[in-house]
């Protein structure tokens, strides 16, 4: 469904909310008036609508009865009136103005505590350099800070009082974390303008919601929908801290043979010298997102994007209380290699090269073969490689090749994954069926280093290579058991396989049954193996069904109430599964 929403001039509203409900099942759907008022709703079943438009300043616009049919789009060109006073003060309407101008809101859908900020409130009241960590901040029970400055660095977010890795995320339905951990990285993955609204879950969530860690709940990140009309836009900003962002954002519009295919990309540049010293940013980063319609019914789209980050950020990226107290609460790193003594500065920015490279994209397919069956697939890969070469926490440096203090350290993975969802919708309700399953290989370690010559002992502190699989096939009946009650009832098996091997090394696994020969700092020789068994495997496997219940009642046109019970899992950080001086 499209539509134009015009004044009482003729002229275009932008930034009006939209909400598409269907009759028959209730279900809504909403969308936001683009720069020339446009609007456009997609994957709605055929049927009977009601649609319902605010905007600031003008009185709620209704229109029942619009009929959708199969394989047909419908245009609904919307006229809106000026409020007058006796009006701007009812608030009671599902939409009110209050309602479509708030940071975040709420859906009288909902079957657990959700939270939506939405695409207009990003667009227009956020910075243009921020991350999704700071477009959370504006939903109940979440806080978010970056040290070095809005989006110039690793966000760290706080979800129901959960900290990060303890809560899922996804991105257009796909999840998205760390392989050794669930945890996330705000800097290197969606930065400014990737992401259009965030739904936020405080809740286990149905069972046909994936994610590692459901238990503490989700964030839900949607990108940006293809509208109907070309677009170009280029976006400068300079602020503080020499914060410098350069992007263009290009849409194609509908085009080709019937009007079919549709694009949107993103290329940004951003350097910034951060409010902590010498902790320098500079990121590189670009999307295109593609669809194809077959027909009215079903859609092809792909998706990718990759981000290329070149920082200084250190290991230990807090300074010590002794450190503000001396030179203030933003010192991080200094300008100086050497200390006047002659020795190697620890805190030298230069002595800490971050280099990180990600990569998502997906293929999906979307599909309403009538009848009321559909059917959602996604295919996906992502990748998170971290390259550093750094001093280990401030200790003073020692450059022999016997104990040297800089580490070479790699954080790498790879996933690929598949998303899948088969529904039929009957008068009585939606059955739902589906899995998610994903594959990871992760590659880790440190090696000693020199922080001058960058040459690395023989032997690292620690290697690691692992293989993990994660598989959530479930089930939901979503039963509508009047045309104001609604409960649904699922169950999904939740299971994680891991599959470990550890490398020797000289500080976590040892020689693996051979002999450690230690460091000689008379010879300037650094320790060794002699011997012993290149690696050790470790495997183990965790399993839980989890059950899910939830009800919502519909008080009236805009008030609903809500239970659930559910049970979530979270996976283990990797570091469960290693061993500590294996012997043999």
């Amino acid at each position: 469904m499209n539509g134009t929403v015009l004044d009482q001039a003729g002229k275009s509203l932008p930034g009006a909310t939209v909400e598409v409900r269907n009759d028959a099942t209730g279900v809504a759907k909403s969308a936001t008036t683009d720069s020339d008022g446009r609007f456009s709703v997609t994957d709605l079943s055929p049927g009977a609508y009601s649609i319902r438009v605010a905007a600031p300043g003008f009185a709620l616009a209704t229109r029942s009865g619009a009929q959708l049919n199969p394989g047909v789009t419908l245009d609904v060109p919307i006229t809106m009136s000026v409020e007058s006073v006796a009006t701007s003060i009812t608030v009671n309407e599902t939409i009110s103005m209050a309602a479509a101008t708030a940071p975040s809101g709420n859906t009288l859908e909902a079957l657990a505590a959700r939270t939506e900020v939405s695409e207009d409130f990003i667009r227009n009241f956020m910075s243009p350099v921020a991350d999704y960590s700071e477009y959370v901040n504006y939903a109940p029970g979440t806080f978010s800070i970056n040290a070095n400055g809005i989006g110039l660095g690793q966000g760290k977010t706080f979800f129901r009082g959960f900290k990060d890795g303890q809560y899922s995320m996804t991105f257009d339905g796909i999840p998205f974390e760390d392989s050794n951990d669930p945890t996330h990285h705000s800097w290197a993955q969606f930065p400014s303008g990737w992401t259009a609204s965030v739904d936020f879950d405080r809740s286990p969530g149905l069972s046909s919601e994936f994610g590692p860690a459901n238990f503490g709940g989700s964030i839900n990140l949607q990108s940006p929908q293809l509208f109907p009309d070309p677009d170009i836009r280029v976006t400068g900003s300079d602020g503080s801290f020499n914060t410098r962002l350069l992007q263009l954002d290009a849409e194609s519009g509908f085009f080709g043979p019937g009007k079919k295919n549709s694009f949107l990309m993103d290329m940004q540049q951003l350097l910034s010298d951060g409010y902590q010293t010498f902790n320098y940013q500079k990121r590189v980063a670009g999307y295109g997102k593609y669809q194809y319609r077959i027909n009215n019914r079903s859609s092809i789209t792909l998706y990718g994007g990759l981000v290329d980050i070149w920082t200084n950020t250190p290991d230990t990226n807090n300074p010590t209380r002794a450190q503000v107290a001396q030179f203030g609460d933003n010192f991080l790193s200094t300008s100086t290699p050497f200390l006047p003594n002659g020795a190697p500065d620890a805190y030298f920015y230069g002595y800490s090269k971050y280099h990180v490279q990600t990569d998502f994209d997906y293929a999906s397919y979307n599909a309403d073969f009538g009848e009321g069956w559909h059917f959602d697939m996604k295919l996906y890969t992502t990748r998170y490689w971290n390259k550093q070469f750094l001093q280990k926490g401030g200790n003073p440096v020692d450059l022999s090749l016997a104990t040297p203090t800089g580490v070479d350290k790699l954080n790498g993975f790879r996933r690929a994954g598949d998303t899948a969802v088969l529904s039929k919708q009957t008068k009585w309700g939606i059955f739902r069926t589906g899995i998610w399953y994903e594959w990871a290989y992760t590659d880790r370690y440190q090696y000693p280093s020199n922080l001058v010559t960058e040459l690395n002992t023989p032997f690292p502190n620690f290697h690691e290579h692992f293989i993990t699989q994660t598989t959530h096939p479930f089930a939901e009946y979503e039963w509508h058991l009047a045309a104001k009650f609604v409960v649904t009832v699922g169950l999904k098996d939740a299971n994680y396989a891991f599959n470990l091997n550890q490398y020797q090394d000289t500080n976590t696994v040892l020689c693996l049954g051979g002999k450690l020969v230690a460091a000689n700092k008379t010879a300037n020789t650094p320790p060794v193996c002699a011997g012993g068994a290149q690696f050790v495997n470790h495997r183990v496997n965790y399993n839980s069904w989890l059950p899910n219940a939830a009800a919502r009642y519909s008080i009236k046109s805009n008030w609903s109430v809500y239970g659930q019970f559910a049970e979530g899992s979270q996976i283990p950080p990797s570091n469960v599964s290693m061993s500590r001086e294996a012997t043999f």
